[in-house]
């Protein structure tokens, strides 16, 4: 397992430091509306920044993401963003971000061998203080308070490579057993990074985009993942993706799924996710408006945005995690809707 080390921040971002976002003890989780891309932002326990992702080109979902990191999340600056995949639903915000307010380290696939997309220059050069190609292993140099429970995100796996099983990882026969591949999808989603986020007990799974074959190997022959509390779900919801296998082994308490109004929460999903037994909770940042008929929703109160996309406001889903790690309330503030989860004892 390799450790990130990032020189420059400590001396060059100093002075940002008693600027980001308030030390409270809680590790919080701000998924942004970016109308069914992927913008995922937390902020740690000693006010750290990891932004996943930056949803699409164009003013609105850089502003979006601006806009609650903050004004809601209380942030100067962004210390840690991690592109997932060069899918312009992902990356799309990113050049634009960095111009109205500092992003300081970037992680993401570099560029790599028979890559399927090229977000081109304007991505890779765009203003920032160090860029890291992240690995299987890679551990993000997170700052840590003294006092609270240790905060972590690891990567377990992209470019299609995935961490060692290692002594600990369990073997995962039964459910490996009734795994069906799909078709091989040839574009970038399948190399998306995965990341393992863990506060304490609590622990948050996002996968990206990695699509159902890619997901099998997380979980099969050995579960690479354990369980977690939170799914963030893969793929906006799309059934090229979350593979049941994967939350068979998993067993996530709460799961989020940043869909769009006309993309994502497909049947297939939707009745994986429902049929899921640990599941308490099902957030959706769109309500379903598709019209072919294919609609499935949560109720309305779990949903962040009822509106069509010319109407959408843009409102957040916020995840909370009490200093001691042991519950986290998820509420959508547009609803005023809250709902308090105990973490999982992962013994």
């Amino acid at each position: 397992m390799k450790q990130l080390l990032i020189f420059a921040i400590g001396v060059s971002c100093g002075c940002w430091q008693s600027f980001a976002g308030e030390e409270d003890g809680r590790f919080d989780i701000y998924w942004v509306d970016v109308e069914g891309g992927a913008s995922t932002l937390m902020v740690t326990p000693a006010g750290e920044s990891i932004l996943i992702d930056t949803g699409n080109p164009g003013r609105r979902d850089a502003n979006r993401i601006v806009y609650v990191a903050t004004q809601v999340a209380k942030l100067r600056h962004i210390d840690h963003l991690i592109t997932t995949h060069y899918h312009k639903d992902h990356f799309g915000g990113a050049a634009l971000l960095a111009t109205l307010m500092p992003v300081v380290a970037v992680y993401d696939n570099g560029r790599f061998e028979g890559m399927p997309n090229d977000p081109g220059a304007e991505y890779f050069e765009f203003d920032c203080e160090r860029r890291t190609v992240i690995h299987p292993g890679d551990l993000l140099p997170l700052r840590q308070n003294i006092d609270g429970p240790k905060v972590s995100m690891r990567c377990l796996g992209t470019r299609q490579q995935f961490v060692d099983a290692g002594s600990e990882a369990v073997a995962n026969s039964e459910i490996c057993a009734s795994c069906q591949p799909k078709d091989r999808d040839g574009s970038d989603n399948a190399n998306s990074v995965v990341t393992l986020i863990q506060f304490g007990d609590f622990r948050f799974f996002d996968g990206g985009d990695l699509t159902w074959n890619q997901e099998m190997r997380l979980v099969c022959p050995k579960d690479l993942i354990g369980p977690v509390d939170v799914y963030q779900v893969t793929h906006h919801g799309l059934d090229s993706s979350n593979n049941p296998a994967v939350l068979e082994t998993i067993q996530p308490r709460v799961a989020v799924m940043n869909n769009g109004d006309q993309k994502g929460c497909l049947p297939e999903v939707f009745a994986n996710l429902k049929a899921t037994k640990s599941l308490q909770g099902i957030f959706q940042m769109h309500k379903n408006l598709r019209p072919d008929g294919s609609v499935n929703n949560v109720d309305d109160k779990f949903i962040a945005n009822l509106e069509d996309g010319e109407h959408c406001q843009g409102h957040i889903i916020h995840l909370s995690v009490a200093p001691d790690s042991r519950q986290y309330t998820v509420s959508i503030p547009a609803r005023g809707t809250q709902e308090t989860f105990a973490t999982k004892d992962k013994k």
